[in-house]
């Protein structure tokens, strides 16, 4: 395991696309550890609502990377995806550009990553309106899962581009009609070096304190 400072892994854990390792097996028992760690996060009146379907079978991965490149083809074509934000701010569309670039691969390659972690909410409906405090009770389990994982050398990304056809990965996986998946996380060792804190807006820029 990486001895890093929580301040280090805080700053450091970031999406790891093009540098994820698709040749290298990762072992079942390293993404146990990481989800025991995931299972640890706060949810609402501590439900515990979710479910982490680990998706590790070759012919599974190649059926949801296929559906999840026409996830991708839909986005990439929208005029509003990663790679064509802030065109006019050159260096910020610099940074988008190879983002852009960076998913591109990751829809090519997501079928070769060795491990799938889509994390799960077990829910009748969704409710109407803000559903802000529904997701919250998974997604700072999936960070936790994240956080884990950069710990043990691992790479991940947060991706999403499946969910508008959700139900045919759900049929993949035999989910039932009442499990919703929150999102689709490739996990694999990475190559190269170690990561570093990435280029954000000023907080200044974003604090608003007492009122907008």
């Amino acid at each position: 395991m990486w001895r890093m400072t929580p301040d280090e892994l805080l700053t450091t854990t970031r999406t790891v696309r093009k540098r994820l390792d698709l040749t290298r097996p990762v072992p079942i028992e390293l993404i146990r550890e990481c989800l025991e760690i995931a299972l640890q996060a706060p949810s609402g009146s501590n439900r515990q609502g979710w479910h982490w379907i680990v998706v590790t079978d070759p012919d599974a991965r190649a059926s949801i990377a296929e559906v999840y490149r026409r996830g991708w083809d839909a986005y990439h074509g929208s005029g509003v995806s990663a790679g064509t934000l802030f065109a006019d701010d050159p260096e910020r569309a610099a940074v988008q550009r190879r983002v852009g670039d960076s998913a591109a691969y990751l829809a090519e390659h997501i079928g070769e990553v060795p491990v799938l972690v889509i994390p799960c909410l077990r829910v009748a409906k969704l409710p109407e309106g803000n559903q802000a405090g529904l997701w919250g009770s998974l997604h700072p389990a999936v960070w936790n899962y994240m956080l884990a994982a950069r710990a043990r050398g691992l790479g991940t990304a947060w991706t999403s581009l499946h969910l508008p056809h959700e139900r045919e990965v759900a049929e993949i996986l035999g989910l039932p009609e009442d499990v919703r998946q929150g999102a689709l996380v490739p996990t694999a060792y990475y190559t190269g070096e170690t990561f570093r804190p990435a280029p954000r807006q000023p907080l200044e820029e974003v604090l608003h304190l007492d009122r907008w």
